[in-house]
């Protein structure tokens, strides 16, 4: 019954340092993901520290924590938010109030929140081409890619986030902008970047203090080497969009 914890994703918040983890039942059953606050405040005194952990059904993985950007940080008491997706939707959860004395927090979710629809890109698995082989990339299209970028403005609280899906015969990069994530979670603006025929996966994605939004992001064909590009928006674009692709 050893656990193998797979694919961790670390976040900064006010209260703790987050993590999660997908999590292998003896290194080979997935058992889902595992999510973790660490005790931030003895951590940065250098003293003997602890954890909080929460296991997850195998019916939840790539579970990503929310990282705080910015000089502002949570309004006060505000819990740690985890996002995952699922079938055209979003799954976020709340963890408030660590006590790493007494070794207890309330954990609450998943709210399911409804996205646009999509298909995972190559089903999730294998299937990105790439110049002179045969050989093709993981998509990495079964989980929402890091980070899970946080900021407060201070009149409201936004997350961002992506993942691959599938985009007519190549895949693009699927983003999102939650808004109200301690209260009502709303889908603010969601769009998929997809400019052309070359498939786009395995994105990041944050927000600065004005509201610009920028997405970078590998892209590959049948033509082209695997190459990292990015794209971005202002808050004044029409929302859902973002602007012209240029190549790292």
């Amino acid at each position: 019954n050893v656990q193998f914890n797979d694919y961790p994703k670390l976040a900064v918040w006010n209260n703790g340092y987050y993590i999660t983890y997908n999590i292998f039942n003896n290194g080979a059953t997935f058992a889902g993901s595992k999510l973790c606050a660490f005790d931030r405040a003895s951590m940065l005194a250098g003293l003997p520290a602890t954890q909080i952990c929460f296991q997850l059904t195998n019916a939840f993985g790539g579970v990503l924590p929310a990282d705080l950007d910015g000089p502002t940080p949570p309004p006060a008491g505000s819990p740690e938010y985890f996002v995952s997706f699922g079938t055209n939707s979003l799954n976020i959860w709340q963890f408030a109030n660590p006590n790493f004395t007494a070794g207890t927090a309330p954990l609450t979710g998943p709210v399911i929140v409804p996205v646009a629809a999509f298909a995972a890109a190559c089903g999730g698995g294998t299937c990105i081409p790439q110049l002179g082989t045969a050989q093709t990339l993981d998509s990495l299209a079964d989980r929402l890619m890091y980070r899970l970028a946080y900021r407060n403005f201070g009149d409201h609280e936004a997350l961002v986030v992506n993942h691959a899906i599938t985009s007519g015969a190549s895949t693009g990069v699927r983003w999102y902008e939650i808004r109200s994530p301690g209260t009502t979670p709303t889908i603010f603006q969601q769009g998929t970047f997809a400019p052309d025929t070359s498939f786009r996966w395995m994105g990041s994605a944050a927000m600065d203090s004005a509201g610009n939004i920028a997405l970078g992001y590998s892209v590959s064909s049948t033509t082209l080497n695997p190459s990292v590009r990015f794209t971005g928006r202002a808050p004044t674009d029409p929302l859902g969009t973002m602007g012209t692709e240029l190549s790292i």
